[in-house]
């Protein structure tokens, strides 16, 4: 008699919750801190300065994006409790419908009606919102918006971020200050595009070299913001 063997899988789009708001403060903290101290230090101002709107721009960066996430992601948490509240009443008044909707979901996929009714109310005696939310709704658990840990992950990932370019800045010394800090910072950049690629599978060249581009790209206008305002003042 031939058995049936399992295995455990584990998939990329598991970590996608806390890898996107990881992803984007680091992000964020690298380019935006850098951009700031070149645009700084471009426009000849002191080494003192500069690392000051450093140190300005990564707490006020970190904070802002820990507001940001929480306020973005909680807006999605509350649409997503909604939709639920309002499937969970449907389900209450109007089962056969409900029920009826769902086969038909599975028609469009692709079963046959009666497969497609088979498989709805198997799925419904086991837990019939669940089944809605994910195959109606498009929401499952690995999805979900999670207010907090995108605030906190988003954060820190920033501050993490954002201090790179600024122990370039200290460490420095102000003659060679733009240049290096320009030069870690695009290094930081290409590491964080593998990282994240290598995390969420997709490759480590194309990521570093997306997240090296868009970087570089900012610190260049900001530099030439720098020297132009430096110049006339």
């Amino acid at each position: 008699m031939s058995r049936l063997h399992t295995h455990t899988e584990r998939h990329a789009i598991e970590r996608i919750g806390w890898l996107r708001a990881a992803v984007l403060g680091a992000n964020d903290g690298i380019v935006s801190t850098s951009s700031l101290i070149v645009g700084i230090a471009a426009s000849s101002a002191e080494h003192g300065a500069i690392v000051s709107a450093g140190v300005a721009g990564l707490v006020a960066g970190a904070l802002s994006m820990a507001a940001g996430e929480y306020v973005s992601v909680r807006s999605q948490a509350d649409t997503e409790a909604a939709d639920l509240a309002r499937e969970r009443q449907e389900l209450a008044d109007q089962p056969e419908a409900e029920l009826a909707e769902l086969a038909g979901i599975y028609v469009d996929r692709g079963l046959s009606p009666q497969l497609a009714l088979q498989v709805a109310q198997e799925l419904t005696a086991k837990d019939a919102l669940a089944a809605h939310a994910r195959d109606e709704l498009g929401i499952v658990q690995h999805l979900s918006a999670n207010p907090l840990q995108a605030a906190w992950t988003s954060a820190a990932t920033f501050a993490v971020g954002a201090a790179v370019p600024l122990a370039a800045a200290v460490l420095t010394p102000p003659s060679m200050l733009l240049w290096v800090t320009m030069a870690v910072t695009a290094v930081a950049l290409a590491v964080l595009g593998a990282l994240s690629g290598w995390t969420g599978g997709a490759g480590i060249v194309r990521p570093a070299l997306r997240v090296l581009f868009w970087g570089v790209l900012a610190m260049a206008v900001t530099s030439a913001v720098g020297f132009v305002f430096g110049q006339v003042v």
